[in-house]
């Protein structure tokens, strides 16, 4: 990984027993635009290679999108959680000088 998301197709249900979970947190990609995202990048692939694999996962999109996990260095939710924090202060700040 290069410091950012990361998606992985865990059909076997047992990538967490790979992965080094003191560096990243694994979750479901259940947020709309992370599923909108992960399917994007899946449909350039298929379109770039022609993978069989890839024409699969599309076909059956609703049934294959579960068996996705996502993967978040822990280190890069810190920064993104504090780069949401001073937008949000930022926000709070000029509402309250408008206000």
């Amino acid at each position: 990984m290069s410091g950012g998301v990361a998606y992985v197709w865990n059909k076997a249900g047992d990538f967490d027993f790979y992965c080094n979970m003191e560096m990243v947190e694994l979750s479901l990609v259940e947020d709309a635009s992370a599923r909108k995202e992960l399917h994007e990048l899946i449909r350039k692939h298929y379109h770039h290679t022609g993978s069989a694999l890839a024409a699969q996962l599309l076909k059956s999109w609703e049934h294959h999108i579960d068996e996705f996990i996502q993967i978040v260095p822990i280190e890069y939710k810190k920064v993104l959680q504090e780069e949401q924090m001073k937008k949000l202060q930022k926000k709070i700040a000029e509402m309250q000088r408008d206000y």
